[in-house]
This record gives C-alpha cells, structure tokens and sequence, in this order.
C-alpha cells in the first residue's frame, strides 16, 4: 500500500467537469494498494487508518508540526491512484504490474475510505475516472507513506 499525503488549505475534485467531492482545511491522501496488499488487508487498514488519523503535520501556536488532522477539525479527500506502483528503474515508460488489480482495488479503496465514516468528514474520487483535482497545497507538505508486505 503506498499513500501520498499532502497538506492543503482546500481541495476540489470534479469528473467531467462535475464536482464530485470538496474539502476545506485538510488532507488530500493518494491511495495505492500493490499485488499482495490483499492478503494483507486488515493488517493494512487498521495500520493506515491510525496513521492518517494521527498525523501531526499541522501547525500548534507556536509554528511546530504537533497536531493532527483530528486536532484542527481537518477533512480527508481520498483520491485512488494505481501511477504511485509506477516502476522505472529501468527505461523511461513506468510500469505498473505493481498495482493490485483493478477489481481487487476497487474493493479495498471502497471498504478503506468507509473506514472513516463517522471519524472525519472526507470526500473521494471516482474510481477508474479521469479526475479534475485542484488543490492548494499548505507549505507545500508532502509525505509518502507507505507499507508492503
């Protein structure tokens, strides 16, 4: 499973032109799930819930990373994205045989964001859609976070 968070002031995804999902203040979090993540599901959610909910990448009263998502009332946008099991350690056309399969990670992406029902207020992409995402990033503040079995 490999995840990119980034720190935003706002985010906005649209499909076709049509907003799908916004969010204020908050977490835009990129999510791959790899051949193997599977077998390894629950393990994985559990681990990746907790670490999103506790991750202090904002900003306390005196200019330190010491709060969470949880901590300033913050919002998730989860967006799916198969490119991060990208390879190109050899040539220039990544490769992708990396990624779960699509049906496979359509599941777990559906039953990893519903996790989050009722803990935060999140929005997500589409599934497989070619997505519109407009965000503005706060630093900027990226990290990769990821977990392989």
């Amino acid at each position: 499973m490999r995840i990119v968070v980034q720190r935003v002031k706002g985010a906005k995804l649209s499909v076709n032109g049509d907003k799908v999902a916004e969010i204020k203040k908050g977490l835009v979090i990129y999510v791959c799930f790899e051949n193997g993540d599977f077998s390894h599901k629950d393990d994985l959610y559990s681990w990746a819930k907790t670490k999103l909910l506790n991750l202090r990448v904002f900003e306390d009263d005196c200019g330190k990373t010491n709060l969470s998502v949880s901590d300033v009332d913050g919002e998730f946008l989860f967006v799916s994205q198969f490119t991060l099991a990208g390879d190109v350690t050899h040539g220039y056309r990544p490769s992708f045989t990396m990624a779960a399969e699509k049906k496979q990670a359509e599941t777990m992406f559906d039953e990893f964001c519903s996790l989050f029902d009722g803990e935060r207020k999140y929005g997500r992409g589409v599934f497989g859609a070619d997505m519109t995402i407009e965000q503005i990033n706060d630093g900027p503040f990226t990290l990769i976070v990821d977990k392989r079995y």
